[in-house]
């Protein structure tokens, strides 16, 4: 292959619009802009959301409660998605990563709670946060729980 035989693949390569280019293209005279306005104008831009100069949606809309900024936000795990670890096994964030229990954790890792009943015995659960509830039927069958930072 020379470089006089190279052809690009069709559809590859799209002529520009010749804007402003007189009446008979087309696109002459306002260059398809129409006439006046802000969208007419060079560098023109409107903000993302911005409604024409209405209110805003989100300054219509009521505001309610509080978020705290500072909260520590917990990815949840329930017991009975436990169930597919064996007897005995070590749970921690890897190990629910690694089996696809959890896609990311949020900031303040992952918490076990109470939900539906665990059947696997003497589960050693390693978690940044565990409700009481959880606790009690983890060591009810054996198991120990250890939060970890």
């Amino acid at each position: 292959m020379k470089l006089h035989e190279l052809v690009s693949t069709p559809g590859s390569h799209k002529t520009s619009k010749r804007l402003g280019r007189g009446d008979a293209s087309g696109k002459g005279g306002t260059s398809g802009k129409g006439t006046k306005g802000q969208m007419a104008r060079k560098g023109h831009k409107r903000k993302i959301g911005f409604e024409g100069g209405q209110m805003i949606l989100v300054r219509r809309l009521p505001k309610r409660g509080f978020q705290n900024p500072a909260r520590t936000a917990y990815t949840p795990v329930n017991l009975e998605q436990l169930n597919r670890f064996s007897e005995g096994q070590t749970v921690g964030a890897a190990e629910l990563l690694a089996t696809g229990l959890c896609k990311k954790f949020e900031n303040g890792g992952f918490k076990v709670l109470a939900k539906g009943e665990l059947a696997v015995k003497g589960l050693q659960v390693k978690a940044n946060a565990v409700s009481a509830a959880a606790k009690a039927k983890i060591e009810a069958l054996g198991g120990s729980v250890e939060i970890v930072k």
